[in-house]
């Protein structure tokens, strides 16, 4: 050993680096574990959980004199320059899904700070529907409803509609529309309780998210209509 050389020394450097070390790495896996969910963390998990083939074949089964069993399917159409995701969606009955009866595009994306929410959604015309973080403990991940008397309609004698949605954990989704004419009844929509939609296989819809597998029944510059918020 060479003279002067402190054994207890090298010890004491090594145990130091050692605990830095330690340090440095405790507290990037505290940054990464506190990280806060952002609105473009929000718009992502919606997106994301509205994509995908849903039908309501449970519900119909059990209870077929009010629902019926609806095929929806939701994918990925484009990316705008500011992040915001395009999904294009349809709805049909199972038994025809080549013939759907409802064609839009959502556009999830955070919306301004001003407005104190996180995402929000093109869909139906110029409705806009206020979503917030599910509380704890509860299956879902967001829920929320357009606000007080809805938003004009006049299908079937109705002069305003109203819109629930329940995005839960497993990427189900719970929708209620309902339209109510100028006395407040309800002259459209089912009266029991939201549809559930449950995904389907991940085999039964392979390869279709290709934009090409999808017959617009109305010029796309039609189909570009309305809102959704999520608010935080």
């Amino acid at each position: 050993m060479a003279k002067g050389s402190d054994p207890n020394g090298w010890s004491r450097a090594r145990g130091l680096v050692v605990k830095t070390l330690v340090l440095i790495g405790g507290a990037f896996l505290l940054k990464r574990l506190t990280k806060s969910t952002t609105r473009w963390d929000h718009a992502k998990i919606v997106a994301r959980s509205l994509s995908g083939e849903k039908f309501s074949r449970e519900q119909a089964s059990r209870d077929p004199d009010n629902y019926f069993n609806f095929r929806i399917l939701t994918c990925p159409a484009t990316e705008m320059v500011d992040g915001s995701k395009v999904l294009y969606f349809e709805q049909a009955f199972w038994r025809t899904p080549q013939k759907p009866f409802r064609q839009r595009f959502l556009m999830v994306k955070p919306c301004p700070k001003d407005l104190k929410c996180d995402v929000e959604d093109i869909a139906e015309p110029l409705t806009t529907l206020y979503l917030n973080r599910c509380e704890r403990g509860k299956r879902c991940l967001y829920e929320g409803s357009t606000p007080p008397g809805g938003f004009p309609n006049s299908w079937n004698g109705a002069t305003h509609f109203t819109s629930e949605l329940m995005v839960l954990k497993n990427n189900e989704i719970h929708t209620w529309d309902r339209g109510y004419d100028d006395e407040g009844n309800q002259v459209w929509g089912v009266k029991e309780g939201p549809y559930e939609f449950k995904p389907a296989p991940a085999s039964s819809f392979n390869g279709m998210f290709s934009p090409l597998n999808f017959p617009l029944s109305q010029p796309l510059e039609k189909k570009i209509e309305g809102s959704f918020v999520l608010q935080e």
